[in-house]
């Protein structure tokens, strides 16, 4: 973990603030790669993760973008209504797990309102490699958008790349996500970002697709009822063991007996929790491991996975 002070506080929109930190050290800080994320811990020792929309490459300063749609994280609120400028954070250095495949042939990125947030920077590198792309993007309306200027100067300076899907006013219209993945060649990359019913729909229409072309990005895990029977827990490195009862998560146990495990999201979706399992099933519930790395049961999410049995034993 870094600490970072916060220099800049703005808005694309109504519904979507930007927020620029930088070392209190003075130092540049480390390069991310497209579609990267970081950690920041709030004063109350929660944290929340967010998209940098950096370019790729040296940076003094990282930036998110923040949706307050409906009732966001109290993490959200908090950096965009509470925080101010000079305020101290500890923060941790990017992470990928949505990375951009610089090389492809082609890449086809689709995003639904904050969504928008590491295709952003996709974009940006995609631009700066010369690689060809197009961005389909959906908003609810154009104040739940972000970066609208930027990607319609895009858009006019090379016709064709950009197709903006408002939901309000004349002439709404929704994305059609089986036709763009459709008309995107069997060599290109497709990448996506949104709420989960644009996942569902991309997650459906990309079935019959090599996997390794398809990447999407979840805001948070899909909602599964945890088991009504409880669990028990072995820590090999601690020697202790621990229940686990009906209706909690292995991470909620642990850190209520004292075990200090790094979390960040709390909801499957950033992989701060990963934990090595050595023996028994997991259930997982989370949107980071790929269907191969769920089937090989090597990890598992302590912040919203479970146990298919009586046992886990944990790399603990």
């Amino acid at each position: 973990m870094i600490d970072v002070e916060l220099t800049r506080i703005g808005q694309h929109s109504d519904e979507v603030f930007s927020l620029s930190f930088r070392a209190t050290s003075g130092e540049p800080l480390a390069d991310a790669s497209a579609g990267a994320h970081i950690r920041i811990t709030l004063p109350d020792g929660a944290e929340r993760s967010y998209s940098l929309v950096n370019p790729p490459g040296p940076t003094g300063e990282y930036e998110i973008a923040i949706g307050l749609k409906g009732r966001p994280a109290h993490g959200s609120r908090y950096l965009c209504e509470l925080a101010k400028v000079g305020d101290r954070f500890r923060m941790s250095p990017p992470v990928n797990r949505f990375a951009l495949v610089e090389d492809a042939p082609h890449s086809t990125l689709i995003a639904g309102g904050i969504g928008i947030t590491p295709l952003w920077s996709m974009i940006q590198r995609l631009e700066q490699l010369e690689r060809p792309w197009r961005l389909f993007y959906a908003m609810r309306h154009r104040d739940s958008g972000a970066f609208l200027d930027r990607l319609e100067a895009l858009e006019a300076r090379q016709p064709g790349r950009v197709e903006l899907a408002i939901g309000d006013g004349a002439g709404s219209r929704r994305l059609d996500i089986e036709a763009i993945v459709a008309s995107t060649p069997d060599s290109g990359h497709l990448y996506c970002c949104g709420p989960a019913s644009m996942l569902d729909a991309f997650r459906t229409a990309t079935l019959h697709r090599d996997a390794s072309t398809v990447h999407l990005e979840y805001f948070g895990a899909q909602k599964r009822e945890l088991s009504s029977l409880g669990y028990t827990l072995e820590l090999a490195r601690s020697k202790r063991t621990v229940f686990v009862p009906p209706g909690r998560t292995a991470l909620d146990v642990l850190h209520s007996e004292g075990i200090d495990v790094a979390y960040g999201c709390k909801q499957g979706i950033c992989g701060t929790c990963e934990t090595r399992v050595l023996s028994g099933t997991p259930d997982h519930r989370d949107e980071v491991l790929s269907d191969e790395e769920r089937v090989s049961n090597r990890t598992m999410m302590l912040c919203c996975s479970g146990c298919v049995g009586e046992r886990l034993v944990l790399d603990l």
